[in-house]
Parts: C-alpha cells; structure tokens; sequence
C-alpha cells in the first residue's frame, strides 16, 4: 500500500475518505495537532498535521496571543502610565482602549489643544484622564520621563514622537531613566506561522552592540520571558551561518555568549548559537544541518547581531508572514510601551499587557529578594 496520495491520479467523481484523529494539543498556542489518513482506489497516505486555533469572533487576525496576554492580566491593578504626545488617533486610541481593558491609568503628556483635537476627532471621551500639558514633543518626552523619575507613573507609553526623541529623554544621565543593565528594545511577536509567541531583540535601540551589551539584551529578554510566563525561554544567537568562523564576528560573539551561560554570567534560559534563521525556527530546517539543539527549530527568543538585521527581519516578518508586531524597551526604571506610529491597536493592547504583566512579575521578585 502506498504511503504517497497522488491527487493528480484523482478523477471527477472518485471517492476520497478523510480521517482525523486529534493527538495533542499545544498548551501556548492551542493549536492541534491531528494524525490523518486518506484513502482513494489503493492508495493510502499517514502522517500528521497541525491545525492552528481558531480565531475567537470579533478579534483581529493575527492578534489571538495578544488577547491572550491581555487574560493573564486580569485581577492587576493597571499601571499609571504616562503617554508621552499622543496627539494623533492611532496613539491616542492605543490610549483609550488601554484604559478600557484595565491595563492602564492614561496620563496624556503634550500639547493640550493637539490632544483634544485629535480626541475629537476620533470621538475619544477623554474627561476622565489627567492631561500635563506641554508645548511639544521634546517637553513631553522629558516631562513624562520626569513623572516615571519620581515615582508618579509606573510606565511610559509613546505617542506620536520620534523613538529618538523619547528615548534622549529617557537615557539622560542626570534626570532619566537608567539602571545598571543596558536599555534594550524587544519585539514580541505574534507571526501566525510560528506555533509559539516570539522575542526578537535588539531591532530598535541598539546599533552595534558588543559582547558585554548583547550579555544584557539577552538577559533584558530572558526576565521578559519569564514575566511572560516562559518559565525556561529557549534562546537562539543569531548570525549567518551556524558555525563559528573568523570572517563573521557576530559567530565569536554567538559562542562567547554561550560559555558566558554556562559560566552563570546569563540565566534562567537555554542558549544556543550561532544559528541561521532557518536553524532556530524550523526543525525540520535543522534535522537537515544535523544540528542536535534544545534551542534549534523551537526557539522562544532570537538575538541578531545589529539593529540592521533585527529591523529587517522585524519588518519582513510584519510586511509578508502577516505578523503583530509589539515592542517594549527594558533595562529602564519603568517599563516603555514603544510601538511604531503605523501600530493598531492589537498591538498597542499587547504592548501595554506586556507592560503590565512585566511590572507586577518585576514587583513580585522584588518582594521575595526583599523577604529573604
């Protein structure tokens, strides 16, 4: 008996039975994973198939993770947050339906008249919301900045400012947001072909971190990770190729982050690398190389090498898998919801989720460090 069904062999009108019997199920993803059979004249095929959850009506595609963050949220106070300019719909949107769904207490930072216009405009009740005022964006940025400085925002948000403008803020020596770990951005991604969430880290913030920074990022990601609920979070050090080789830096750095985990210098996740993209998102990509890996095919977290590639892969994964993009900055006093201005607000909703869930887990080690 075959176990290849050619359906090029099928004529009109000639029987096909279909079987399915479900096997499992992933506890992240809720996705199936079927054991099926096909029949037709004397030919058989077996094999296995994995069949994605079905979106819950009325959610945006592609946003079933987020919404799923926003669940683990329930029960926690929200977080005073301040939002830094949101003068435009989509930001101040983001805002409103933050607030709506319990994750924050908006305090608007930027120019008044800009706010209510664009509240306005968009039919956004925001009577409720405390408004600072300012005249632009640079006075928003250092005015939200010195809310989180003296503890009366336990978050910050971005509006409708430049990242940069934000961030100057932010890592100001004297009046900002700085901790002893290196400020680093991630990515968490909700890319429908992936059966699990994924961290990409650093796409926005770092250019050309050194092997010291990159020790920080991927310890920022693997804390994220955890306050996600990621108790073991699986870490791939991205680079072309997965040997290590003297023409590529980024391979040097891969294996000297992989001893510096072994030494205790980075915890609380597995690391590999280098690995090539194909190697640590697809199994099947690296039973081919022969790459025997707890990371490789299922990572949870991908470090690259440079802000160039990590934005490129962010925006092709955005612009052609169909994935959600949300972003969060760590390593600062607060945690800061940094989302694009082209962001909806699915991604805007698990961003400020993100957030919260991260502040409360930060709050919580706190608390048990404290006791001991």
């Amino acid at each position: 008996m075959s176990e290849t069904l050619n359906l090029e062999t099928l004529a009109t009108g000639e029987r096909l039975v279909l079987s399915a019997t479900v096997t499992g199920r992933d506890a992240e993803t809720g996705a199936l994973t079927l054991s099926c059979q096909a029949m037709a004249g004397g030919s058989r095929f077996q094999g296995t198939l994995t069949l994605p959850a079905v979106q819950p009506a009325g959610q945006e595609t592609g946003s079933l993770r987020y919404h799923r963050l926003i669940s683990m949220t329930k029960g926690m106070a929200p977080l005073r947050t301040a939002v830094v300019h949101p003068v435009d719909g989509p930001s101040l949107t983001g805002a409103v339906e933050a607030a709506r769904e319990g994750l924050i207490i908006p305090v608007l930072v930027g120019p008044r008249e800009r706010i209510e216009a664009a509240a306005k405009a968009g039919g956004l009740d925001i009577s409720g919301f405390e408004l600072v005022a300012t005249e632009h964006s640079h006075a928003a940025a250092e005015a939200g900045v010195a809310l989180a400085h003296a503890g009366k925002v336990e978050a910050l948000m971005k509006g409708a400012l430049h990242t940069d403008e934000l961030m100057h803020a932010v890592v100001d020596r004297a009046a900002g947001l700085r901790t002893a770990r290196r400020i680093s951005h991630v990515f968490a991604i909700d890319a429908p072909a992936y059966p699990r969430p994924l961290l990409l880290t650093d796409a926005a913030i770092n250019v050309t971190p050194d092997l010291e920074g990159k020790r920080d990022i991927v310890q920022n990601a693997i804390d994220l990770a955890h306050a996600l609920g990621i108790s073991r979070p699986r870490v791939a050090i991205l680079s072309a190729v997965e040997t290590v080789t003297l023409r590529l830096p980024s391979t040097l750095d891969a294996a000297a982050l992989c001893k510096m985990a072994d030494r205790g210098q980075i915890t609380g996740g597995l690391i590999d690398g280098p690995l090539a993209f194909d190697n640590a998102v697809s199994p099947e990509a690296a039973a081919t190389k022969g790459i025997v890996s707890p990371v490789a095919g299922r990572a949870d977290i991908l470090l690259v090498p440079d802000l160039e590639a990590g934005n490129m892969l962010a925006k092709q994964l955005e612009y052609l898998a169909a994935a959600q993009m949300a972003g969060i900055v760590l390593g600062a006093r607060v945690p800061i919801v940094l989302t694009s201005r082209a962001d909806g607000t699915a991604a805007r909703l698990g961003s400020a989720a993100i957030a919260l869930l991260l502040a409360r887990h930060n709050a919580a080690q706190d608390t048990a460090g404290a006791g001991q």
